[in-house]
Order: structure tokens, then sequence, then C-alpha cells
């Protein structure tokens, strides 16, 4: 069974960081390029960041670009999001979701399995 769990969201000030891991489960990873997505509350879902199946192209939404990195690791099936210099803008809930093939992109309805999202709160 197909299965993305999200974990590392939470509560932090303006400026901390937090990190985000997705584990993947019930499929090969890395046939599957990867991307975070988050929703804050009245607003539509954005992409945030995606990362190819095997690693070597990312790409970033304008808003996260320069504060927050995407990586993976296949071998652990497993995805993270670091996320520096928080602001309270980026407080929302975050989910990440797979798409098959090799590159990515931010369109939500480019992916087809998603996990179940993790808070994230960033305080002023």
């Amino acid at each position: 069974q197909v299965q993305l769990v999200e974990s590392g969201g939470g509560l932090v000030q303006s400026g901390g960081s937090l990190r985000l891991s997705c584990v993947a489960y019930g499929f090969t990873f890395d046939s599957y390029a990867i991307g975070w997505f988050r929703q804050a509350p009245g607003k539509e879902r954005e992409g945030v960041s995606c990362i190819s199946s095997p690693g070597t192209n990312v790409v970033y939404a304008d808003s996260v670009k320069d504060r927050f990195t995407i990586s993976r690791e296949n071998a652990k099936n497993t995805a993270y999001l670091q996320m520096n210099s928080l602001e309270p803008e980026d407080t929302a809930v975050y989910y990440c979701a797979v798409q098959r093939g090799f590159l990515c992109g931010l369109g939500f309805w480019e992916y087809e399995y998603w996990g179940q999202g993790t808070q994230v709160t960033v305080s002023s």
C-alpha cells in the first residue's frame, strides 16, 4: 500500500528553523519525483519545492528560495525539507507528494500520492 508519512512540523519563532521529513512506503521511491506543498487556512495549496527522482534537479518557489532546501535519500526512502529563516507567512500545513518520472514541477495536479500533512506554525 502506498503511503507517505510527514514529520518534523511544530511551533517555531520567526527566524527559526525546522526540518521536515517524508518517509515513503509501498512503491519504488527512486522512480518518483517528490514535491513539497503547503496550504494555509483560506488559501490555495501552494507548491514549495520539488526534486527529481535521482535528486539532481530541484525547483523552488520564489517565496522560499534561499531559505528552504529540499533533499532526498533514496536508500532510506526519505525526502527532507530544511526550512531556515522562517517567517509567519510560512505558517501552513505542509504536505509531501510524489509523481512518477524523472523531472518535477510545482503544480499540485501533477502529483499522484500525498501524505497527510504536518503543521508548521511560525510565531512573530
